[in-house]
């Protein structure tokens, strides 16, 4: 097949990561691959006017950067600003694909010549968007390809849609992977950090001023993509890294009895299982891919969304094995990791996408498709 991924602005995100890795496992398949993108879009009206009122100066549009395509072989074309994708940018394919809320307007919009329409999706975005034309673009008659339960119950409980097709999530375990080990010297929790308000980094760290009260020699360690904000202030004696390269997260994933995570919500979230790969056990909260993967008492444990008493509860748990009752549990959590390869989720979305075609070809793309069930996994 010809595939075209849309998307608006790549970068070294974990959604980028996600489409660059099916694109390069699609290619390997035989399949004509090409991602089409924009540059970053300029600062919103909105982020203009309180850089000036806070004396940062008028904002200027960031720069295009380096991806998570870069190196991987597939063809990127980036427009010349950020902008609408349409016909003129886009060549002829069998499918194309839509990869963020925004990119399902434009994808709406592409002549047929374009290809099947499908719309992959790795979260409820209204955080990032208008929700009424969020929830517009989730209505339309595109094949939704979703990465977690949680987006597949999404689409058939508020949007009346069961024809979709589940894609989840792998790890590239050459990349993240640990040794067999034991339980540090120190007990020590790793979290990552980030000031967006649904990713919960405020509840994971209530949970830890916790655990402190406990195990007052906890050592937290913790990475992001940016410094920590005066407003969200990292634990005390927290060892932070900025950017870490990814040799260096695998790293600091593998000096952990515990990865911790209290978001709110979640499509997936790729560290818990990046974390797994790294045989270490994860605490989260009931979001997106955690709840696919986490089977509690068994690689990890599962609480309700918010309760940070919970949070702390659990990771205690964890914490106070025995060394080997907590090499059981790292072990199960290696094991989640290696179950699920990259190769698998490129054979399901190869799948999703044959059955996207074949929507169009029918004509069943047309109208709102019928209420049965797609799972492609388990």
């Amino acid at each position: 097949m010809k595939i075209t991924f849309i998307m608006a602005n790549a970068t070294y995100a974990g959604g980028t990561r996600v489409i660059a890795t099916q694109a390069r496992e699609l290619m390997a398949r035989g399949h004509e691959v090409v991602a089409v993108t924009t540059p970053p879009p300029p600062p919103s009206w909105r982020y203009r006017v309180w850089s000036l009122l806070h004396g940062k100066g008028w904002p200027k549009t960031p720069k295009a950067g380096g991806s998570f395509l870069d190196d991987t072989g597939v063809p990127h074309q980036v427009i010349e600003r950020f902008r609408p994708i349409t016909d003129r940018d886009v060549p002829d394919a069998d499918v194309v694909i839509a990869t963020w809320w925004q990119t399902g307007e434009w994808v709406w919009n592409l002549s047929p010549s374009k290809g099947a329409k499908a719309f992959f999706i790795q979260h409820y975005e209204t955080w990032g968007g208008d929700p009424a034309r969020v929830n517009a673009v989730w209505k339309l008659p595109m094949h939704k390809i979703v990465i977690s339960r949680w987006l597949a119950d999404l689409a058939r409980d508020k949007f009346q849609d069961s024809d979709i097709s589940r894609v989840p999530n792998s790890v590239d375990m050459k990349l993240f992977n640990a040794t067999e080990r034991g339980k540090q010297s120190r007990p020590t929790i790793g979290v990552l950090y980030n000031h967006v308000p649904f990713k919960g980094f405020d509840v994971s760290s209530k949970a830890i001023e916790i655990i402190r009260k406990s195990l007052p020699d906890l050592q937290v360690i913790s990475f992001g993509e940016a410094e920590p904000h005066a407003n969200l202030p990292l634990p005390p004696n927290t060892r932070y890294t900025v950017r870490p390269p990814q040799e260096k997260i695998r790293e600091l994933y593998a000096q952990c009895d515990l990865w911790l995570c209290g978001s709110r919500a979640e499509g997936f979230h790729l560290p818990p299982l990046e974390a797994m790969a790294c045989r270490c056990p994860v605490v989260s909260t009931r979001v997106g891919g955690p709840m696919d993967i986490i089977v509690d008492g068994e690689n990890g444990y599962l609480v309700d969304v918010e309760d940070h008493a919970a949070l702390a509860e659990r990771a205690l748990q964890v914490l106070r094995l025995s060394d080997q009752g907590w090499r059981k549990m790292s072990d199960a959590a290696y094991a989640t990791a290696c179950r699920y390869s990259w190769q698998d989720a490129a054979a399901l979305l190869e799948q999703a996408l044959r059955h996207a075609v074949e929507k169009q070809k029918s004509g069943a793309a047309k109208e709102r498709p019928e209420a049965k069930s797609r799972e492609l996994i388990p």
